[in-house]
């Protein structure tokens, strides 16, 4: 495990790049300014104006504005934005992989992954948009009298709060979809990580979006937050379990819409029949990809009695071997943490669950000879039910290996669990009828985490403290719509014609009804 040498130069790449970015967050001037510091080596990567409730309310009124006329605009034009846009990105690859790495401390495979991910959702919405958000005709109350139709409408201000862990991932990818339905965008990115939003934010309006239609404020979340959510009309929030559901009460008071990606406790199960060798390898990609700091990374696996050993050997084996460093190196297996706090959370589950009795079959230290924040990937064993890593979410590279009796014990596990994001299920015959059984929003059957994520034309989102709410697929662009019906009525209202009495009315439609009645049952 050897410290890669390009780190001084990626970190100065992303100072560069940062440079002016600042200009484009939406605060008045004179606003005093907070400092974002490279995890590698805590250098700074640049600064950006602490935003006040002003500025908030100045964005929001911004958009609002840009809006109405961005709404009025055929989905054709508002595709070409988005279509420009991610040439743009493809041409920028390597200053966003810079940016991106230089803010958060990733691997470069793992800044990759986010690179990828946000061109694959541009070009899935770009083709899809039109078909999903055209009118769509609903049968009427009466045949041929009523002509019904289902419109589309876009909420208005769409409020995107994103998190440090995937910088442009859940800062961009959320926004695509609610600007092709038509609506304006106020983004508050996290306070570590605002400057690869603020280069996304650039790529956008260079590819001809309204410059007031997406707005950037930047600030603490505790001040932020409250005032985006006082102006919005709508709100994406990826964060932890506990702050989703504070924002989730303040959405409610407003009775403004809400979807929200949270925490994850997420079990792998390592069934019987499985390759114990190919999930072990499995599992290092699924535990420790972008530093086990994914809310869809496995913290927990459940591996048949059968095969236990095995597996446990070829885990522990290859989670010794992965290379930790910084920099641009591709060959590099995990990156740092993104601060202290992380850290230490990482350590204080780790240090208690060796108090308690764990053993320690890899990693378990802090490596400040590489870095301010990196810490060995850890797999632990032997932990029960009283250590804080069995049940609370790490968020760092941390697992813990649990021996099943069956299938069933391993479901029964699994489920046992206030969280419900993300599973794996490594079979060769019964993957799926197990995943099946698990109470989560996604099931990846011999893979960790990216077979559901990389299907873009499928929902994804959490069950029970994970999340509410869908992105990917047809539904995370029509959450950022209102459905709105239009009746077109026909030569006889819905009415006692003139003249007609109200009994003679009544079994006038109780004969059509039991007509439809019947004529709906023998088609």
């Amino acid at each position: 495990m050897a410290k890669h040498q390009g780190t001084g130069a990626l970190v100065d790449r992303g100072r560069l790049l940062a440079a002016d970015l600042s200009q484009l967050v939406a605060a008045a001037a004179g606003r005093p300014t907070q400092a974002s510091h490279a995890p590698f080596d805590s250098r700074l990567v640049g600064e950006v104006p602490v935003c006040t409730t002003d500025d908030v309310d100045a964005a929001v009124d911004c958009a609002r504005t840009a809006q109405h006329h961005w709404s009025a605009l055929p989905v054709s034009q508002r595709r070409a934005v988005i279509r420009r846009f991610r040439e743009l990105l493809l041409n920028r690859e390597q200053d966003v992989l810079d940016l991106v790495q230089a803010e958060s401390g990733k691997s470069r495979l793992s800044a990759f992954e986010e690179f990828a991910d946000v061109v694959l959702t541009a070009n899935y919405y770009e083709r899809n948009a039109e078909r999903y958000l055209r009118p769509r005709r609903r049968k009427g109350a009466a045949p041929v009298l009523t002509r019904t139709t289902e419109y589309c409408i876009p909420k208005g201000v769409v409020g995107v709060i994103s998190p440090w862990n995937y910088p442009l991932t859940l800062a961009v990818s959320d926004s695509i979809p609610a600007l092709l339905a038509g609506n304006g965008i106020v983004l508050k990115p996290d306070s570590q990580t605002p400057f690869t939003a603020l280069l996304m934010l650039r790529l956008l309006r260079e590819a001809g979006l309204p410059e007031d239609l997406f707005r950037i404020v930047t600030g603490p979340g505790t001040e932020i937050g409250p005032a985006l959510i006082a102006r919005v009309d709508f709100l994406m929030f990826t964060g932890s379990s506990r702050t989703g559901k504070t924002v989730a009460r303040q959405c409610g008071e407003r009775l403004i819409g809400f979807s929200a990606e949270l925490g994850g406790k997420n079990p792998m199960l390592v069934l019987a029949d499985a390759d114990a060798g190919k999930a072990a390898a499995g599992a290092v990609h699924a535990c420790f990809s972008n530093s086990g700091q994914l809310c869809v990374s496995i913290e927990r696996i459940y591996v048949h009695a059968d095969i236990y050993d095995r597996f446990v050997a070829a885990l522990t084996a290859k989670v010794k071997d992965i290379r930790l460093g910084s920099g641009a190196d591709w060959d590099i297996g995990m990156g740092s943490l993104i601060s202290a706090a992380q850290v230490e959370r990482v350590d204080q589950h780790v240090q208690d669950a060796l108090a308690k009795g764990a053993r320690l079959l890899a990693g378990g230290r802090r490596r400040p000879d590489l870095g301010p924040l990196f810490y060995e990937p850890t797999v632990l064993a032997g932990v029960t039910d009283g250590m804080l890593v069995a049940r609370e979410e790490t968020f760092g590279p941390v697992v813990a290996v649990y021996r099943v009796a069956d299938d069933d014990d391993a479901v029964a596990q699994a489920n046992d669990s206030d969280f419900g994001l993300n599973a794996s299920v490594w079979s060769a015959r019964h993957g799926e009828a197990v995943g099946r059984r698990l109470l989560t929003g996604t099931v990846n059957v011999n893979e960790g985490y990216a077979a559901t994520w990389a299907s873009h034309d499928a929902p994804i989102g959490g069950m029970k403290d994970s999340g509410a709410g869908r992105r990917h697929g047809r539904e995370g662009i029509l959450k950022y719509t209102e459905p709105q019906t239009i009746a077109v009525q026909r030569l006889l209202r819905v009415a006692p014609a003139p003249g007609m009495s109200n009994q003679a009315y009544a079994r006038l439609m109780r004969a059509a009804i039991t007509l439809m009645g019947r004529l709906s049952r023998n088609s």
